[in-house]
């Protein structure tokens, strides 16, 4: 009879086994990496879209004399702030007066319009929730730094809800004429900073003198990524040019009095 062979399999070895289990793990690595990239992109598609639908926010309009690339300068009405005063470092004042004034527009007030109540002989108060109005503005004094919130068009000094935190004030601000510098990125001072000396810059260059502190305005809640955020800095200035040039950086002078004056209204903002 014949003998019947029998096919031989290779012996497993030890570097087999460690190439199947390298292999596995290279694997596992990349199903973490995305398992954890994933969430971290879908909480930014998240925040994005809340900023953007959640609610929407005016924008105190203002009238834009010159316009040079980044840089412009801009007439502002008369309107009103809540604003308090925090102390620490630049950035952290920020978030520590948002949360105060943030109570103070969700409810933390008190209407001045007094509600019967169904029992008699009783009248109470009521609270308001204030609309949000960008930007949030923030600049240095000698206690710390003035955070300030705008309050809607609709309403006055007499007509605004009376905080209950007493530590918030209400104050209208003039009007005034403002140069502006804008820019995206994080809330960092040394952003801040850059940009700030740069403004100055084109308001000495452009002959204007500066009348008061700088205002670090924000249009974007802390949400909203650094990529997306929209930043200025502005500087009240006198409304007399001393000098006849056009502005630095190759724009052109728009002049109040001619037709190119622009009523900007800026695309709504969004907050929490």
């Amino acid at each position: 009879m014949g003998r019947v062979l029998r096919r031989q399999h290779p012996p497993r070895n030890n570097l087999d086994e460690a190439h199947i289990r390298q292999v596995a793990q290279v694997r596992y690595k990349k199903g973490t990496v995305v398992q954890r990239i994933v969430p971290v992109i879908t909480v930014i598609l998240l925040s994005f879209i809340a900023g953007g639908c959640a609610i929407t926010t005016d924008e105190v309009k203002y009238r834009v004399v010159i316009k040079a690339k980044e840089f412009e300068l801009r007439d502002y009405p008369a309107y009103v702030v809540a604003e308090t005063v925090v102390g620490g470092t630049m950035e952290g004042a920020g978030n520590k007066a948002f949360r105060r004034l943030f109570g103070y527009i969700s409810g933390k007030n008190r209407s001045r319009e007094k509600i019967a109540m169904t029992a008699p002989v009783s009248q109470e108060p009521a609270s308001e929730k204030i609309a949000m109005t960008a930007p949030v503005g923030q600049q240095r004094t000698e206690g710390g730094w003035v955070v300030s919130f705008t309050m809607p068009s609709s309403y006055t000094l007499k007509t605004l809800p009376i905080p209950e935190d007493p530590d918030v004030k209400l104050r209208q601000v003039p009007a005034r004429r403002m140069a502006s510098v804008g820019y995206s990125g994080t809330w960092s001072e040394s952003r801040y900073l850059r940009y700030r000396q740069e403004l100055e810059l084109w308001i000495e260059k452009n002959g204007f003198r500066i009348l008061g502190e700088p205002v670090w305005a924000r249009y974007n809640p802390p949400f909203m990524p650094w990529f997306l955020r929209r930043n200025e800095i502005l500087i009240p200035v006198d409304r007399q040019e001393k000098r006849k040039h056009g502005p630095i950086g190759g724009g052109n002078a728009e002049q109040s009095a001619g037709t190119g004056v622009e009523d900007a209204t800026a695309q709504p903002q969004r907050y929490i």
